[in-house]
């Protein structure tokens, strides 16, 4: 078939590597506008429009999906169908409406559950055990159209939201061309949604990623690996914000009250409202990364040192 491809982020682009050895034509490739980006606020190109630029496809960056010069533009390639893959923005059903098969979205979900910009997230926040991803045809409702298939993934108990989304970009590409082959032989079918086990995912802000030191263990836990790598959680620490990397819950550790620092030889503890998590790396402003035992030798975390 004849494809434009919608898409912006880095994850992404297993879905363009493995559309660009399938049988599919690649027309051209649709993405959000370069953005302002690093101290120096230089605009960059996004990850999709770079992977683009390299293999010489047509780029197109709209504003807003619904503008006139977009949509003619899109006429005159006149795709089959239209792949996304965390685009990024709503499409209107006028654009919808231009490929003959429409536009298929790859969705880091087993649908219908975690509906939004942020399934792997959400997910790993609330302990699922499992999660996945579903291909399926984009309306106008929030990812709400039928399926055309899903795939499972175990989410270990160590994982990062981010080592879980690489995981299933890559494993997710092999479904999306799956199903883009299926569509171009006739033999797709698409299943409607339950109506049953709805949950909304809608995007982790900075202030969602602040830990909250009076929740137990377990949760602490939960919402660093949620927002691993991005926004990335963080705390205060002398009225100054430091971010941390995943914590381990400690099940034999010392009684500590929420936020209070214990400095041992090998290892940072906080206390929660159960038992303490050790720290992983910790990341000052303006500083690299380290280990959580560095930053106290270096900062000099006193007995009345804590987190808020």
């Amino acid at each position: 078939m004849r494809l434009v491809f919608a898409g912006t982020p880095e994850v992404a682009l297993p879905s363009l590597d493995a559309i660009e050895k399938s049988g599919h034509e690649l027309l051209a490739v649709v993405t959000r506008p370069d953005a302002p980006s690093g101290r120096g606020r230089r605009m960059v190109r996004s990850p999709v429009a770079a992977w683009a630029d390299e293999r010489g496809i047509e780029v197109l960056t709209p504003a807003r999906p619904r503008e006139p010069e977009f949509l003619d533009r899109l006429r005159e390639l006149a795709p089959d169908c239209v792949p996304v893959v965390a685009y990024g923005a709503l499409v209107p059903p006028v654009a919808l409406d231009i490929p003959v098969h429409g536009w298929v979205n790859l969705h880091f979900s087993l649908l219908p559950a975690w509906r939004g910009a942020a399934p792997v997230q959400h997910a790993v926040w609330h302990g699922d055990e499992f999660t996945g991803a579903a291909v399926f045809q984009l309306e106008a409702g929030l990812d709400t159209g039928p399926v055309f298939g899903t795939l499972t993934e175990t989410i270990r108990p160590r994982d990062t939201s981010g080592d879980l989304l690489e995981r299933l970009a890559v494993d997710g590409a092999g479904l999306l061309v799956t199903v883009l082959d299926a569509i171009g032989a006739g033999a797709a079918r698409a299943v409607a949604q339950p109506v049953d086990g709805i949950t909304l995912a809608p995007k982790i802000t900075v202030e969602d990623a602040e830990v909250r030191w009076d929740s137990p263990a377990f949760a602490v836990d939960r919402r660093v690996r949620a927002t691993t790598p991005g926004p990335g959680a963080w705390t205060t620490f002398r009225g100054e914000r430091v971010k941390l990397g995943p914590v381990l819950p400690v099940a034999d550790g010392p009684a500590l009250k929420p936020g209070d620092l214990l400095v041992e030889k090998r290892r940072v503890l906080v206390g929660t409202a159960t038992t303490p998590v050790e720290l992983g790396e910790v990341r000052a402003a303006g500083k690299k990364p380290m280990s959580a035992v560095d930053w106290a030798r270096g900062v000099r975390v006193e007995g009345e040192d804590s987190f808020s």
